[in-house]
């Protein structure tokens, strides 16, 4: 029995209790146990409170419009694919990763180590790794993985990537990379994901892009596909993904997540204002005021990328000027560009390694849009405006050849050979017409024939009634009079502009146009489709252009060398505009090479101040990504990316619902 069961009243004579109690003496009871019941209600939910933070919770499930289809969802094939990438990214694994900030980061390696000053890697992976059906993922996986990149057959367009590179295993989860030469950005190719080798090594070099695991992958990622919906015409429509329970990671928040795709980017829209879907990337500033205001957030995510006009002087004399170029770049309002085309949303770019981005030093000098300063330098160097308003230059050209030996039967060699040309002009002359560049019978008689029909200007003055069939002081200077003459040639400021045939791209070119032509540059805009091979195959790689308008991306470690050094100005370089520096080559290369980060980054800001006083582009603009998903969906917090499909490189973090933990 409780020694208080005495004492404490019971319910009969907490009955008793009340009815002696006045009504008044009641009412103040009742407050007064309402009062202490409240304050300990109080107490303890501020102690929960206190005590407990709200944490993501498992559950729900998210959306995302995209603009194609799924080809190829495969790691060595995805690169040329928007769509390809995104969906690679979240079923596949790599060895390395980028973090919300755009670095890189173990992904399923467990620890790294370079050697050699960057000629060797190598990886250890973490322990009990598996593929979505259980399979185990080894060293092998890795090995199989690059060793099929480099397979010239399969044609993977990543291939360039991994030339050179030597891979070997020591031990089931131990392998090295021996590099032909020392490399501080070899880390970036190791962000690739990893085929499983047990799903692809008995498929044919032949049957690899036809094989049924390009739609149906088996991966490692954070997803797995659990279904998807075609079309009557067999066009996928919808992939359902849901969470991979082998992932090595954090399981995601969001169990499931569907992609609808697009053929374009009204139908995206539709479909986002509809709220079919509560994710979508905006290709244009246009398409932003097409939505309805709604319950969504906008990420603008920062991508390592520039536009910028490649001018290459291998096809414009004009160009090849250091001048006109430096002109072409004082004419250029990049804030007109930002504020009226891209509505704010992008920065100004001045340099080729983006300086804000990568924390470099700024330029030492820039071109500050000056109108009166490009005009002033198109006017010193000749260029002068017409009635048509476009500048024009007369240019006085001397031939590259002209005739000055005596030349007479037996004489032999490229002045022979001109002089039969010149001969051969005139059929009447020289009806034969015979290139030898041996002087002979039918050249001394051509000789003749041509003293006599000049007569009064090469025999007559010396006393001479017919040809002597030899090439003097009177019979060279009427050749050099007739066909190595000096001669004057106009030249415009007129230029071919390249570009995508994209609603952005070709709104600025049509800016740049009305603002080149106010310091009498005239500009014709050709653009090319996208989704054609025409623009890659008959331009870029060919070169054939004066002017182009394009984008360059780099990665998380800065390497411009592809874009920059005099190795790359021809195909498959990417050096765009044609640039060769000797000093900018020799920087490029200490700064790929060298493990010390202060000594790249005073390679490369050096490098950047070289290359803008040369002026071989006018850089221009860093667009924003445009990412907006609905406000449902939380945890995002990527801000740098070094491709779009990055986007979902926190994927695991994100989250729709939440419950509360204690601290």
């Amino acid at each position: 029995m409780s020694p208080f069961s005495d004492k404490w009243p019971t319910k009969s004579q907490w009955g008793q209790f009340l009815k002696v109690l006045t009504k008044k003496e009641k009412i103040i009871f009742f407050v007064f146990l309402f009062l202490a019941l409240s304050s300990f209600l109080t107490f303890c939910t501020a102690f929960y409170l206190n005590n407990t933070e709200i944490v993501p919770a498992r559950g729900g499930e998210y959306s995302e419009g995209v603009i194609g289809s799924p080809r190829f969802i495969n790691p060595i094939y995805a690169a040329p694919s928007d769509v390809d990438r995104d969906l690679t990214e979240l079923i596949y694994s790599g060895l390395m990763k980028y973090d919300n900030d755009g670095k890189i980061v173990p992904d399923l390696v467990k620890e790294y180590e370079i050697l050699e000053e960057g000629r060797i890697y190598e990886f250890y992976l973490k322990e009990n790794l598996f593929w979505e059906n259980g399979e185990p993922l080894t060293a092998e996986d890795v090995i199989y993985t690059i060793k099929t990149i480099q397979n010239p057959s399969l044609k993977s367009p990543i291939r360039a990537s991994w030339l050179g590179v030597n891979v070997e295993k020591i031990s089931e989860t131990g392998f090295r990379f021996e590099l032909q030469n020392p490399s501080a950005v070899f880390l970036e190719n190791c962000t690739l994901k990893i085929l499983p080798k047990h799903i692809w090594q008995d498929i044919s070099d032949q049957n690899f892009p036809l094989s049924v695991y390009n739609l149906q992958p088996v991966g490692s990622g954070p997803y797995k596909i659990n279904d998807l919906t075609q079309s009557k015409e067999g066009n996928i429509t919808s992939l359902e993904l849901g969470a991979n329970p082998y992932y090595a990671g954090q399981s995601p928040n969001i169990p499931k997540i569907t992609f609808y795709f697009f053929d374009n980017e009204n139908d995206l829209i539709s479909a986002f204002n509809s709220g079919k879907i509560q994710g979508i990337a905006l290709y244009s500033t246009e398409a932003f005021q097409s939505l309805k205001s709604g319950n969504f957030l906008e990420y603008n995510l920062s991508l390592p990328r520039y536009f910028a006009v490649f001018l290459n002087p291998e096809k414009s004399e004009i160009l090849a000027n250091k001048e006109i170029r430096i002109a072409l770049n004082y004419g250029t309002d990049k804030e007109e560009i930002i504020n009226e085309v891209l509505m704010g949303k992008g920065e100004i770019v001045n340099s080729p390694i983006l300086p804000k981005v990568y924390n470099f030093e700024s330029p030492a000098n820039i071109y500050e849009f000056n109108l009166q300063k490009a005009e002033e330098i198109l006017e010193e160097e000749g260029f002068l405006k017409t009635e048509s308003g476009i500048r024009e230059k007369v240019v006085k050209k001397e031939p590259s050849f002209q005739f000055q030996s005596n030349l007479s039967s037996g004489s032999q060699g490229s002045e022979v050979t001109e002089l039969q040309k010149c001969l051969a002009k005139d059929p009447e002359v020289y009806p034969e017409g015979e290139i030898t560049g041996y002087f002979g019978p039918k050249t001394k008689a051509a000789v003749i024939k041509f003293q006599e029909k000049y007569a009064s200007e090469i025999l007559v003055p010396y006393g001479l009634t017919s040809g002597t069939g030899s090439v003097r002081k009177s019979t060279r200077a009427k050749l050099n009079e007739l066909c190595a003459a000096s001669w004057e040639e106009t030249l415009s400021l007129s230029f071919t502009l390249i570009t995508v045939d994209q609603p952005i791209l070709k709104k600025i070119a049509l800016v740049l146009k009305e603002q080149w032509q106010k310091i009498g540059v005239n500009i014709e805009i050709k653009t090319y489709d996208p989704l054609k091979t025409e623009l890659e195959q008959e331009i870029i790689k060919p070169r054939n252009y004066e002017m182009l308008f394009f984008g360059e991306v780099l990665e998380a470690i800065p390497d411009p060398y592809s874009f920059w050094d005099s190795s790359q100005v021809k195909d498959p370089g990417l050096n765009l505009a044609g640039y060769e520096n000797t000093d900018c080559d020799r920087l490029l290369k200490e700064a790929r090479q060298t493990l010390d980060e202060l000594e790249r980054k005073i390679a490369l800001e050096e490098f950047q101040n070289i290359l803008i006083e040369d002026a071989p582009v006018v850089f221009l603009y860093n667009p924003d990504y445009l990412y907006l998903v609905d406000k449902k969906i939380k945890g995002i917090k990527t801000k740098i990316i070094v491709d779009t499909s990055k986007r979902f490189s926190d994927i695991d973090n994100w989250y729709i619902k939440t419950r509360r933990a204690w601290k």
